[in-house]
């Protein structure tokens, strides 16, 4: 969907915390041996402009501040991953280039326009590239579908992650280590999600996590876990209203009408009649396996479950891996994009929204069109097809190909 899994990638809320607890420890030292002097004023920020005296940085508050640095100040870089200053290296001005992350402290100009540094921790562009890309393939490599069951005893999440081919659970393990995130209310994505809690995690959530899977694929050890609250809808478009980017749908389910609001991070594809035909066949039970690739069955040991992204080579459109159910997610990145001028009214679509808001409305996280003939055979299809490990917005845990951004 839109660009952004940090983004999380990067995960910029989690960087600024190991910076800042990088600092601590930097200033403790320093402080102890007496090393540097004392300094009253710290921000965090993105380097956007580099000159012979220092730096400038966009701080994290949103502001443009100019950082001079003297001679004496104690420039230290240190990796994304790294969670100690054993591996820190020392530094020196011209190594600090536009794109990297900087916590500076120091002390602020009469103005508030200029902070004269005293240290300076530094995290390199080029690295926190190379972290997202990592961070990137181990959500390809994770779990994803929607909650079945919450136990805050033994710190498990059961979830039943399903594709055409059928469904598996997969008991998903949190330890004290386990990052837990949880999407906005009203937002897709995933630089929006904020800490979270596993009493905040509910059964029927969408959750997709990243971590260790074991060798049967049931049980999954979490590293990182972003969970949110979305709703599956499938119905028939009553009318369409570009101007406000926005569409009212009569919902299948509740007989009602809704409306649908999209924006720049919302997703439309557009299935193709031929492809939506196949679907249609796999859900009655006609067909002999997934479409576009070979019969789904039971996987082998150590294989990705159907909510996991795409990995292996492609079983033909969509990519399906061999032996398993297909991922709905790559199936989608295949199919056309879509806007809204191209919806008419009568046109049935599926789609996978936020819970939305108390007048009623939600908005679009993903919108699929042409798929007539599969809410011909089965209504409820959308739950079945969207609850295979979505990639939820912007930014959201899962490197697609052809989502990003």
């Amino acid at each position: 969907m839109g660009k952004g899994i940090c983004q999380r990638p990067t995960d910029v809320d989690v960087r600024c915390v190991l910076i800042f607890l990088c600092f601590l420890v930097i200033s403790l030292v320093a402080t102890g041996r007496g090393q540097t002097p004392s300094a009253a004023y710290k921000a965090t920020g993105t380097v956007v402009s580099t000159e012979s005296t220092g730096f400038t940085i966009q701080t994290d508050a949103g502001t443009r501040l100019t950082v001079s640095l003297p001679s004496n100040a104690l420039l230290i870089r240190v990796a994304p991953n790294e969670k100690t200053l054993k591996n820190a290296t020392r530094i020196t001005a011209g190594d600090i280039v536009v794109g990297d992350r900087v916590l500076v402290q120091g002390h602020l100009s009469d103005d508030q326009k200029t902070l004269v540094a005293v240290r300076a921790i530094d995290m390199s562009q080029a690295a926190i590239a190379q972290e997202h890309a990592t961070e990137s393939a181990q959500w390809q490599r994770g779990v994803g579908g929607l909650v079945s069951s919450v136990d805050p005893v033994t710190s498990t999440i059961t979830i039943t992650a399903a594709g055409f081919g059928g469904s598996r659970k997969v008991v998903v393990h949190i330890s004290k280590d386990t990052i837990l995130r949880r999407y906005a209310p009203g937002s897709v994505r995933f630089e929006d999600a904020k800490s979270g809690t596993l009493a905040q995690i509910q059964p029927g959530d969408q959750l997709r996590a990243r971590g260790t899977r074991s060798a049967d694929g049931n049980d999954f050890a979490a590293e990182e876990i972003v969970s949110g609250s979305f709703r599956n809808i499938a119905g028939t478009v009553s009318s369409v209203d570009t101007s406000q980017d926005s569409i009212t749908v009569m919902d299948l389910k509740s007989k009602k009408p809704l409306l649908v609001t999209f924006t720049p991070d919302s997703q439309l594809r557009k299935l193709d009649p031929q492809f939506a035909q196949r679907i249609a066949m796999v859900l009655k039970g006609g067909g002999t396996g997934a479409p576009g690739g070979p019969a789904s069955g039971a996987r082998p040991p150590g294989a990705p479950a159907s909510g996991g992204s795409p990995g292996g080579p492609p079983g033909g459109p969509g990519g399906p891996r061999s032996g398993g159910a297909p991922d709905f997610q790559r199936i989608l990145n295949r199919m056309p994009q879509a806007t809204l001028a191209d919806l008419k009214k009568g046109d049935a679509v599926m789609i996978v929204a936020t819970q939305g808001s108390a007048s009623g409305g939600v908005t679009a996280i993903t919108l699929l069109s042409g798929v007539e003939p599969i809410l011909t055979v089965s209504p409820s299809a959308s739950q079945a097809m969207f609850m295979a490990g979505w990639n939820l917005g912007g930014g959201a845990p899962v490197g697609e190909e052809g989502t990003q951004q």
